[in-house]
């Protein structure tokens, strides 16, 4: 993965050449290399080292052994009261200098006298079944169609669909095996006969040689043309909302749900950790929820409400 760190000294283009200024490339490059050598998620090495490289910038010129606890809080006093960063910012920021601190550095355990707040708790967005029918019948390209149906019908993440190779399709026992998916752990989902025979066709039409979705010149498919696919999906089955690739994992899960499958069956095929994940959508499922009476009803006709 290729960081650029000329990024950082284009940044610092109006300052004279300093000794901070290549100890600070020197703070990134070794960043990055920890943050490969411990096997962090592409997204995450990103993420860090975008964060890291920003506060740099905030503390420049000043010697990274000057560098303590009084300019993180200040940065992150600056992030907070002028550029109303959102909470996930703040703990990604705090979570990058940490890392440098304690995992580049070998400092102890860094404790900020920072609030670390709570992520807020969304309830996430679901498409109905027939939501889900109008979005891939508005969907004609033939793999573009096999992507988001393999989205929905599987449950997967949108990493774990662009890593799918043709052998990880599992015919014979009708089983997609996701492979170092979150957390690197393999794990098998559901496969559907009837994606079973789209894939089928798909394979024949396009003939995937390493990836099952590749992109015009090899290699996985990008997430960003997932996004765009589904972008004009939706718009073309007039659903008149944003839908995301993970927006079809949701309804995979509620769905199943709805369906009367065990909760910790549905904990297994979405690879979750905790029981406490997958128990958001007992909250979304509008299904479940049309079955519970309010004990308002169960009262009977009392009249309370007569004038």
């Amino acid at each position: 993965m290729d960081f650029h760190l000329t990024t950082f000294r284009l940044m610092t283009s109006t300052l004279q050449p300093s000794n901070s200024l290549r100890e600070y490339e020197q703070a990134l490059s070794r960043l990055q290399m920890k943050l490969q050598l411990k096997r962090y998620s592409e997204t995450t090495q990103r993420t860090y080292y975008s964060m890291f490289r920003a506060f740099l910038r905030h503390t420049y010129p000043m010697p990274l052994h000057m560098v303590g606890k009084d300019q993180v809080m200040g940065y992150h006093q600056h992030l907070i009261v002028d550029r109303q960063i959102s909470r996930s910012y703040q703990n990604q920021s705090i979570n990058a200098i940490k890392f440098y601190l304690e995992q580049v550095l070998g400092h102890e355990r860094q404790l900020f006298d920072l609030e670390r707040p709570k992520p807020v708790q969304k309830l996430p967005q679901v498409l109905s079944a027939e939501e889900v029918v109008s979005l891939l019948k508005a969907t004609s390209n033939l793999k573009h169609k096999a992507m988001l149906t393999t989205l929905y019908s599987a449950g997967l993440r949108m990493g774990e669909l662009l890593a799918l190779k043709p052998s990880d399709i599992d015919s014979q026992h009708m089983r997609i095996w996701v492979r170092e998916g979150k957390g690197c752990k393999d794990r098998l989902t559901t496969l559907s006969h009837q994606l079973l025979d789209l894939l089928r066709a798909y394979y024949r039409q396009y003939k995937p040689k390493e990836y099952l979705f590749e992109g015009p010149n090899g290699g996985p498919y990008s997430a960003s043309s997932v996004r765009k696919v589904l972008e004009r999906a939706s718009k073309k089955a007039l659903l008149g909302k944003k839908i995301l690739p993970h927006t079809l994992r949701h309804s995979f899960a509620t769905h199943l749900l709805e369906q009367g499958t065990n909760l910790r069956y549905i904990q297994t095929l979405l690879g979750h950790t905790s029981a406490k994940t997958t128990e958001i959508y007992t909250h979304v499922s509008s299904k479940k929820l049309a079955e519970v009476n309010s004990p308002l009803d169960n009262l009977g006709n009392t009249g309370i409400f007569e004038r």
